[in-house]
């Protein structure tokens, strides 16, 4: 997965344009919103970009939606809020909360207030690229730091792809949180909490979170509180399906470790029954098609694996049914469109000699066993792997978060948003940001930084922060873009931008700047050397196709 190689395209009135037809097309159907969405701007295949609500900053939708600077009833991944308190704007723009729910605040078990006398406590909501950055980062002298999320590790996302076909081993790119931050297993005021935000509370500075899971626990669900000094949202963003019809019920996407578990099983599940006797051969050929729709690094960088997983192994150990696995990337415009000219045909020949079918459609419906394209094409599949992007944050319904020029939520002491779930207001001037892995870590460490000078600045606790110098704005400049296409061979684009001049180039020698690049961008040297010795094992011995689960 190329998620340090993703970039965004497009202007901010072209992408305005196309959200505001793909919500009047919405009540008409899914896929012609998905088709106007795919015809303004391909840009939303990679990143969510602005909107004529992107400006609205959480915390005022919050303070307009329940009157108490409670979050609206969304859902995030890993994140989810569907608290009882959380009501309608129309039905309550200025409601107060009941004695019940007073009642239950003051019962439900957590962490209270921090004393005078006490550390600030920072509470981050996330463990992706960068809640893991900050984590890294921050300055535990300063603060105590409390992580809430679903999952207790960090995923090397751009090694992600590889895991799916047993190039790598799952463990080789995942990080456990507290390796990356010691403080959250060691100091007595910190501490890693295995579950979902259900809601905020501006107002009082509060985080509401229910556990991953209640088995053992008094209640279920297991609700807790946690008052917080200094509040990070870093919770990511949902795949974006443009709404169509079957996409979630019967893609999977590429985002999780446990997506590429999903992935991996079905795969080998598939070769293994297609071998048994008397199954017709439209059934076999079926379920020996795997489709991957989404032309960006991601999707490319999949099929390039898969594509050198059937020819190098496949071929090798399913000899009777090796002439039957197929592989078809369907995109709506041009793979790898963020790239040079060149590289785009370079990647475009290179995966068409080894086997991968390029179709150019839009998709319209997805069943269990097909895709329906709009120009009434019916595509067969066994596997189908969704890679078209990120779409917006449903922290905020209008896509990302608006932050401003220091990542801060404007109209909400204390808050802070970062990665895939937030983005400029359109007030700054700046921007928006690609939905990056390097953009995420780089605000991760800005901010580390910033609470930094805030801490020293006697700013740390709660309201303390409004007189604090905070320094430049955060900046992002772009460090290129890179994309492995299968057989040793890989894409390096150095430029800045598109228009910008700089470094194209692909082939043998790009494949070892991929390698290598990634490789030292691995979180922990423990993993590294996991990752090399992973690599030269499947050099040496081929993949590993063993079923498991």
């Amino acid at each position: 997965m190329a998620a340090w190689s993703r970039i965004g395209r497009g202007g901010a009135q072209q992408l305005s344009q196309s959200l505001s037809r793909a919500a009047a097309t919405s009540e008409g159907g899914a896929a012609q919103g998905a088709s106007a969405l795919r015809n303004a701007s391909g840009a939303l295949t990679r990143c969510q970009h602005v909107s004529p609500l992107h400006g609205l900053a959480l915390a005022g939708l919050a303070d307009r939606c329940a009157g108490r600077g409670v979050l609206p009833p969304q859902s995030c991944r890993g994140i989810s809020t569907t608290t009882p308190r959380m009501r309608s704007p129309a039905a309550t723009a200025a409601a107060e909360p009941s004695d019940g729910e007073e009642a239950a605040d003051a019962n439900m078990p957590g962490l209270g207030p921090t004393k005078a006398d006490e550390k600030p406590r920072l509470v981050v909501l996330g463990t992706g690229w960068a809640a893991c950055r900050l984590l890294k980062d921050v300055d535990t002298r300063a603060y105590d730091v409390v992580c809430v999320s679903p999952r207790n590790h960090m995923v090397f996302t751009p090694l992600l792809a590889s895991t799916c076909v047993g190039t790598l081993e799952f463990r080789s790119v995942v990080e456990p949180v507290s390796r990356i931050q010691s403080a959250l297993a060691t100091r007595p005021g910190s501490f890693f909490y295995l579950a979902n935000c259900s809601g905020i509370d501006t107002r009082k500075h509060e985080v509401y979170c229910t556990t991953v899971s209640s088995e053992g626990l008094p209640s279920d669900p297991y609700n807790f509180k946690i008052s917080y000094d200094k509040l990070v949202i870093a919770s990511g963003a949902e795949p974006l399906t443009f709404n169509i019809k079957g996409v979630k019920e019967n893609a999977i996407f590429l985002r999780e470790v446990s997506h590429a578990q999903e992935i991996r099983r079905k795969l080998i599940t598939n070769l293994m029954l297609s071998e048994n006797p008397g199954l017709p051969e439209d059934e076999k050929k079926r379920l020996l098609h795997c489709v991957v729709v989404g032309g960006g690094p991601t999707g490319v960088e999949f099929s390039g694996e898969l594509s050198d997983f059937i020819m190098r192994d496949v071929r090798e150990r399913y000899t009777h049914v090796k002439d039957d696995v197929k592989v078809t990337l369907i995109e709506a415009n041009e793979i790898l469109s963020s790239f040079d000219v060149s590289l785009r045909q370079y990647a475009t020949n290179h995966l068409s000699k080894y086997g991968v079918n390029l179709v150019q459609g839009i998709v319209k419906e997805v069943t269990p066993t097909e895709i329906t394209l709009t120009n009434g094409t019916r595509v067969p599949y066994g596997l189908l792997v969704w890679s078209t992007g990120v779409g917006p944050s449903e922290f905020s319904p209008g896509g990302r978060i608006g932050v401003d020029e220091w990542l801060r939520v404007p109209s909400a002491p204390d808050v802070y948003a970062l990665g895939d779930c937030a983005g400029f207001l359109e007030s700054t001037g700046k921007p928006v940001l690609p939905a990056l892995a390097q953009v995420a870590e780089r605000e991760g460490r800005y901010l580390a930084q910033l609470l930094g000078k805030v801490a020293k600045q006697n700013g740390g606790k709660a309201h303390c922060a409004g007189n604090a110098e905070l320094g430049e704005p955060f900046v992002y400049k772009h460090m290129g873009s890179m994309a492995s296409v299968g057989r040793y061979k890989a894409l390096v684009d150095l430029r800045e931008n598109k228009d910008a001049r700089g470094l194209s180039m692909a082939g043998f020698t790009s494949w070892l700047m991929w390698r290598s690049a990634y490789l030292t961008r691995v979180v922990s040297w423990r993993n590294r050397f996991y990752v090399a010795v992973n690599w030269a094992t499947t050099l040496v011995f081929g993949r590993d196709n063993t079923r498991i689960g």
